[in-house]
């Protein structure tokens, strides 16, 4: 597979997860207002950052490296994006005003994106 393709299909898959933010966000802003909103939105965001982190971390690896460089850089950017979603859901849980079940959803919402990115063709 050319790193172009890859990076192409890793492109649809974080413009995808956006746009669900968007929308999901606007609606629950039309129908429950602002502090609701917030919710599913930081949601949104813990799961898209680290996405956005992983996804410029391994736009790095070219395929030339050997193997092993290309599995550690995986690792790390795995790794860190753990790391990053951790320390997101501390922060979103003490911002004041944030909803349990809006923010899981938001963010489960986003994660989802991946289990349909098996059915995008190029």
């Amino acid at each position: 597979m050319a790193v172009g393709t890859k990076l192409s299909t890793v492109s649809k898959i974080l413009t995808l997860q956006v746009l669900l933010v968007i929308i999901i966000t606007s609606g629950c802003y039309i129908v429950y207002g602002f502090p609701i909103a917030l919710s599913p939105l930081s949601g949104g965001l813990i799961a898209f950052i680290p996405n956005l982190y992983f996804a410029l971390r391994i736009a790095n690896t070219s395929a030339d490296q050997d193997a092993k460089k290309i599995m550690r850089s995986f690792y790390a950017g795995e790794s860190g994006k753990l790391i990053l979603t951790a320390i997101l859901f501390y922060v979103a849980f003490k911002v004041p005003n944030i909803t349990l079940l809006p923010l899981l959803a938001g963010y489960v919402a986003v994660v989802s994106i991946f289990w349909f990115a098996l059915l995008m063709r190029d």
